[in-house]
């Protein structure tokens, strides 16, 4: 998430009383005057508060007639908080993990491919197969098409059973079928091997 956004979370809940606002709000739905009422304070200030809170998207509103009722936007709330959690503290913890991800994927790829290239086997493991996967769609040229007979062939030169890998293709996410013709999906849709515990 970018940092102007994180920023502008923090600033809409740098206010004591919009925090009040929102723990209120937190036990469900209520309108500016009982806001006004339980916070002890004047309807207008109430509106002022209310408006960045709405701005920031922490909270949403809804009208009935000349009344209007705010409630908590509770999964933004939860995202942005997580996004800033992130922010500190993942840049280390990322770093960490690549140094061990890098070292388990060279260990993964020594043992399942021989020195000619070939995939001596489809890894029963998950995680395993997940970086077999991974290794050979990053083989396929992004944004091209290709039919089932292509695939097969590009399938064969690794490894000869491939029905079952141009199905964990699909299954995982990898590549997308439609009328017998196979694309890419974007990197962002694959199974995560290192998300795997």
């Amino acid at each position: 998430m970018q940092l102007e956004k994180i920023v502008a979370f923090h600033k809409a809940l740098a206010d004591p009383t919009r925090l009040r606002m929102l723990l209120l709000l937190s036990e469900g739905e209520l309108h500016g005057q009982a806001l006004a009422e339980r916070l002890n304070l004047s309807q207008p200030t109430v509106t002022h508060h209310a408006a960045k809170l709405r701005e920031a998207a922490l909270i949403q509103e809804r009208r009935e007639k000349n009344t209007v009722y705010f409630t908590l936007n509770p999964s933004f709330i939860r995202e942005h908080a997580q996004a800033s959690v992130d922010f500190i503290f993942k840049r280390k913890e990322q770093s960490d993990m690549t140094d061990v991800n890098e070292t388990l994927k060279a260990s993964i790829m020594r043992n399942f491919f021989s020195k000619d290239g070939r995939l001596r086997q489809i890894p029963a493991q998950y995680k395993k197969k997940l970086v077999v996967l991974e290794y050979l769609v990053e083989q396929l040229e992004s944004g091209r098409k290709y039919s089932e007979k292509e695939i097969n062939s590009f399938i064969q030169e690794y490894h000869e059973d491939f029905a079952t890998l141009r199905r964990e293709f699909i299954m995982h996410q990898f590549m997308y079928r439609e009328d017998g013709v196979y694309e890419l999906n974007p990197r962002e849709m694959w199974t995560r091997w290192d998300q795997v515990k």
